[in-house]
């Protein structure tokens, strides 16, 4: 049997967050603040105290936090701790017997009813003599051993003796320079530090080939460019682009998904591969790879990334179909089964089958992966991945994060919570969420308590408002006080938030009553869109899209994810939540009812703020630019055509 304990000398339990045990590393970005908690305790009634110590990428161990007691009597310890810089950095609980504040509070008991008072005093002379010592040379030193010699000397009365032991210079120093007794340190758990992109951002989505020009309807790489700047001005972060790719002849898909394609008929790009190449071309309407370069270089120069959808599937006319048949499902007539996904049937792509060749597939996406890294991308908009093993997805994205951890990765998983945890947990950044079918408050309410709460350690959500597979019925009835209660609550209640073209200009017919594709999807076919018709008829969400770009980028509150509470309304339309860092602080209240005015009085959590209960503070609607004082609760009317919600300022 092992000698090895199983606890240590002070119990330290339930270290949080821990991924898996700890077996993978919790997520945060440089300078996000997070919580580190655990339950501490020992036997009897002396003191104990801890700390949460953060060691760098290098192992450099970097300036302990004290842990203060998160309820009296839990036992439950909690520290924020903010990393720095980018980096595989670990966490560590250390947990202590604390023989200062057991000796001061038996000396407040025992003192006042006059037991052992010398004898009380004596022992607190020789333990602050014990802490001085530990304490570095100079000024802190010698303000704990004025207090030693202070509780020491005979000469003074009782209380002078005692208060001389419990200024606030000494609290102070005893709090930097602890005299720790029995020692205890829970085991590190990983931490991984990414960059700021991972976390915070706003996406919009495009297809270039929508973007031509009436001489050539066909988008290129060159006129699609020339939206670019109108993204940019709208305080998009990211662009995203469907493949970019060759498309498939055999069984191309028509309008609206008909199987009777015409020659005119451009395809869908998922359907991916051509004679002219597969996933590392570009389809040859588009342009050539280095008008592909010329395109990322000029989003660069607006501030713009570029993402790009990765979409492990073929069309039958994809070159890996003949040069590596083991890649796809035969059936024993020989034929290539295609994808489905009842009732959905997907005629013009093949699924990849993965247990054949698992390396070889590994190796050819690294290969694809590093190709396109190559003309400037660093995001990834993986498609489907929950319908490929888990473990190719851990193994590719741990190769390409090894060597270039700035690549970001965004899983589009619209699927079971366990998968979309666990492939949050091997590796991807982000995570598409089930926000598009969170439309009342208790289920907005219910979820973001969730993606805010433990799940924040490893999942990162990215709310797209809509997706060109995704049309909500809230939009489709809604009319545009829909889409911009809908954009207002993606702006705010996650630091990624993502429209898909057309959006903003409020597209919301379903192909068929009670469906939530597009009618004339872009999948299917180019849809050519007139902006600036759009802007001169007012007839556009752009403005309030904008704004709330600004606002994110002006408030590092809504920056973050793990800060989000949400406080009391007595109206259930009408849902109310704050974000708050050390420096700022924003409250949210939405009008949930697309089609009516709703009032209610909005109840502040005033702790959760940084208040007392009976503050008074004044907010500022960054929406509208009104100022209002507020206390605890407030009343406030929202209607939907006119302002359906307040972004508030907290001043």
């Amino acid at each position: 049997m092992s000698s090895t304990p199983v606890i240590g000398r002070i119990p330290v339990r339930e270290v949080r967050p821990a991924v898996e045990g700890g077996r993978r590393p919790a997520k945060a970005v440089a300078g996000e603040t997070f919580q580190v908690t655990a339950t501490v305790f020992r036997e009897g009634h002396d003191a104990v105290a801890a700390n949460v110590v953060l060691r760098g990428p290098r192992g450099r161990r970097g300036p302990w936090t004290p842990m203060r007691e998160l309820a009296p009597g839990t036992d439950r310890w909690g520290a924020d701790v903010t990393p720095d810089a980018p980096g595989r950095w670990t966490y560590t609980v250390e947990a202590w017997s604390d023989p200062v504040a057991t000796w001061r509070r038996h000396a407040r008991i025992k003192i006042p009813a006059g037991l052992d008072v010398g004898l009380v005093l004596e022992e607190g002379a020789e333990l602050y003599e014990r802490a001085a010592a530990g304490v570095p040379k100079g000024r802190a030193r010698t303000t704990v051993a004025k207090a030693a010699r202070a509780l020491g000397d005979d000469r003074l009365p009782v209380s002078a003796r005692l208060a001389a032991a419990s200024t606030p210079e000494v609290d102070a120093v005893l709090e930097r320079y602890p005299l720790r007794e029995l020692l205890t340190s829970s085991e590190p758990l990983p931490l991984l530090v990414e960059r700021e992109r991972a976390l915070f951002g706003s996406w919009y989505e495009f297809f270039p080939r929508s973007e031509g020009t009436p001489e050539r309807p066909h988008g290129t790489f060159r006129t699609a460019a020339r939206r670019l700047p109108a993204i940019a001005a709208m305080g998009f972060d990211v662009v995203y682009l469907p493949p970019i790719h060759p498309i498939g002849a055999t069984c191309r898909k028509g309008r609206n998904n008909t199987l009777d394609a015409t020659p005119d008929d451009v395809g869908v790009p998922w359907a991916i591969g051509s004679p002219e190449g597969g996933h590392d071309a570009v389809h040859p309407d588009l342009g050539t790879l280095d008008d592909f370069a010329w395109f990322v270089q000029q989003a660069q120069d607006l501030g713009l990334e570029i993402a790009l959808d990765f979409a492990l599937q073929c069309s039958p006319d994809h070159p890996w179909v003949e040069k590596h048949p083991e890649w796809f499902h035969h059936r024993p007539d020989g034929t290539i089964a295609h994808a489905e996904n009842p009732p959905k049937k997907y005629q013009d792509i093949y699924p990849v089958a993965f247990d054949a060749d698992l390396d070889g597939l590994i190796a050819e996406t690294l290969r694809v992966l590093r190709h396109w890294m190559s003309y400037g991308v660093r995001i990834f908009r993986v498609d489907n991945p929950h319908t490929k093993p888990v473990v190719f997805w851990e193994r590719v994205i741990a190769e390409i994060n090894a060597a270039d951890p700035d690549v970001v990765f965004l899983a589009e998983a619209f699927t079971r919570p366990a998968m979309m945890r666990t492939l949050a947990e091997i590796g991807f950044q982000q995570s598409y969420t089930y926000f598009t079918w969170r439309n009342t408050k208790q289920e907005l309410t219910d979820y973001f308590t969730e993606l805010s709460g433990e799940s924040a350690a490893s999942m990162r959500p990215n709310l797209f408002a809509n997706t060109p597979d995704i049309l909500h019925a809230y939009l489709q009835h809604g009319g545009p006080p829909a889409f911009a209660i809908r954009a207002v609550l993606a702006a705010t209640l996650s630091p990624t938030w993502g429209l898909y073209s057309g959006y903003e200009l409020y597209e919301n017919t379903p192909l068929k009553n009670g469906g939530e594709e597009y009618l004339d999807s872009e999948k299917y076919q180019l849809r050519p869109r007139d902006w600036a018709a759009a802007e001169r008829e007012g007839r556009t969400l752009a403005p309030l899209v904008t704004q709330l770009n600004d606002i994110r980028r002006r408030h590092p509150a809504l920056q973050r994810l793990r800060n989000l509470r949400f406080h009391h309304t007595d109206n259930d339309s009408v849902i109310a939540y704050s974000k708050r860092t050390d420096a700022d602080a924003v409250v949210v209240v939405v009008n949930l009812d697309a089609h009516h005015t709703q009032e209610a009085t909005v109840s502040l959590d005033m702790p959760q703020l940084g208040l007392d209960h009976g503050a008074s503070l004044s907010v500022h609607d960054e929406l509208t630019g009104e100022t209002y004082a507020w206390g605890r609760d407030n009343y406030v009317r929202l209607e939907p055509g006119r302002t359906p919600a307040h972004v508030f300022h907290v001043r």
